[in-house]
C-alpha cells in the first residue's frame, strides 16, 4: 500500500547525513519506506519542515529539496527496525529476528545473544508496531519435558501469559507457560479438519488445549473426537475451550497417558488418529494402531527431520513400527514438511492409510 507524504529529495551521496539530521529533528516518517532512483533519495517526513528546521538542515551543507511523493508503507519488521534505529547499530538491526509468533494478544520472540542488552527496547518496539499486542515474551529455553513446555521472560507489556487465540472461527484459551500451543500449525489444523468426513470418530492422542479436536468438531456436526493429553493444565484449558466453542458432546477430553487410555477405553473405535507429538510420537504408534477400527483407518503422524534424515527415513521407521503392532501400511497418502523449527530442522507430517 502506498501513501502520499512530504519528503526531502537529496543526492544519494548525502543520504546518510540527511537521515541523521532528520532523525535528530524528529521529522522522519517511520511507517514509510525511503524512496530512491538512480541519483536521489526521497526521505519521507511527518510534515513539511519549519523555517527553523530548514535552517538546521542547510547548515549541514546538504543539497535538499522539499517535495511530496507516494511512498510504500513499511512491513512490520521494517517498521520495528525504524523504531529501533536510534538505539541499535546497523549490524544489530540486521540481527533482529525475522518474525515473531503471535498467540492471541501475546508476541513471542527469540532474542539472539548479542541483542540481549536491547531486549526491553525490542519488546517495546513490538508493542508500538502491533497495537493488538499487550505482552511480549522472549524465549528463555527450548521446548522440553513431558508437557512440551518452554520458559519465557516478559520483556515488555503486561506480565500475563494467558490469552485467547482466535483461529479459523475458533477460540482457544491458553497459558503459553503451562500448555504447548503453536500458531504456526494453523494451516495443519485446517488441513486435517478438511480431510475428516461426517460420521467419523477421531482420536487426538496429544491434543494439548484442543486446536485439532475443536476445529474438527466445529466444522463437522456428526463427529466424535476423543482428545487425550497427559498435561493437567492443557486438559483444563481443553475443557474450557470445548465450552467456549460450543462443541460439548462432540469433543470428549481425557487426562491420561495415550497408551493407557487407548488400552482401557479407546481401543478399536477410531476412523482417524492424530499424533502431533513430533519429539516422540514414534513411541506410541502401537497405541494409535490399537485405537483404529479393525478394518483400519488413517493416522496423521508428525515428527522432526533434519539435515541427516529425511521424510523417506521417517516413512521407513513408521512402517516398521506399524508392522510391529500387527497392522500394515496400505498407502502413504501425503508426506511433506510442515514448518521450519530450527536451522536445518523441520516438522514433517505423514498421512497414512492403515489396514
Amino acid at each position: 500500500m502506498q501513501r502520499q507524504a512530504s519528503c526531502l529529495k537529496v543526492p544519494k551521496r548525502q543520504g546518510e547525513t540527511t537521515l541523521t539530521t532528520v532523525k535528530l529533528l524528529g521529522l522522519i516518517e517511520k511507517d514509510l519506506e525511503i524512496g530512491k532512483d538512480n541519483d536521489f533519495l526521497y526521505i519521507p517526513v511527518i510534515r513539511r519542515p519549519s523555517a527553523t528546521e530548514l535552517k538546521t538542515l542547510k547548515k549541514t551543507g546538504v543539497d535538499f529539496e522539499v517535495s511530496t511523493g507516494l511512498f510504500s508503507e513499511r512491513n512490520k519488521k521494517t517498521r520495528i527496525n525504524a523504531v529501533l534505529q536510534s538505539e541499535l547499530s546497523l549490524h544489530s538491526l540486521a540481527s533482529l529476528p525475522r518474525a515473531a509468533d503471535f498467540v492471541g494478544e501475546i508476541a513471542i520472540i527469540e532474542i539472539p545473544p548479542e541483542l540481549k542488552p536491547y531486549e526491553k527496547s525490542i519488546g517495546n518496539a513490538i508493542l508500538r508496531v502491533n497495537k493488538n499486542v499487550r505482552t511480549v515474551l522472549a524465549k528463555a529455553g527450548a521446548v522440553s519435558g513431558t508437557y512440551r513446555l518452554r520458559e519465557f521472560k516478559v520483556i515488555a507489556g503486561e506480565a500475563s501469559t494467558e490469552t485467547i487465540h482466535k483461529e479459523a472461527g475458533c477460540r482457544f484459551k491458553v497459558d503459553v507457560t503451562k500448555a504447548y500451543f503453536s500458531p504456526r500449525l494453523s494451516h495443519e489444523h485446517q488441513r486435517i479438519t478438511s480431510l475428516v468426513r461426517e460420521g467419523e470418530t477421531v482420536v487426538d492422542l496429544f491434543s494439548g488445549v484442543g486446536p485439532f479436536a475443536i476445529m474438527i468438531a466445529r466444522a463437522h456436526a456428526n463427529v466424535k473426537v476423543y482428545a487425550v493429553d497427559v498435561n493437567p493444565h492443557a486438559v483444563e484449558y481443553l475443557k474450557t475451550n470445548i465450552r467456549l466453542n460450543r462443541v460439548i458432546g462432540r469433543v470428549y477430553p481425557f487426562l491420561a497417558d495415550a497408551r493407557k487410555i487407548t488400552d482401557e477405553k479407546l481401543s478399536g473405535i477410531a476412523d482417524r488418529v492424530i499424533m502431533n507429538l513430533p519429539e516422540s510420537a514414534i513411541e506410541f504408534v502401537d497405541a494409535a494402531c490399537q485405537a483404529l477400527k479393525t478394518e483400519g483407518g488413517f493416522i496423521h503422524f508428525y515428527s522432526f527431520i533434519n539435515a541427516s534424515s529425511s521424510v523417506e527415513n521417517v516413512k521407513l521407521i513408521f512402517k516398521k513400527a506399524v508392522e510391529k503392532s500387527g497392522r500394515r501400511v496400505e498407502e502413504f497418502v501425503c508426506s511433506k514438511t510442515v514448518r521450519e523449527t530450527a536451522p536445518h530442522e523441520w516438522q514433517s507430517v505423514l498421512d497414512v492409510r492403515i489396514s
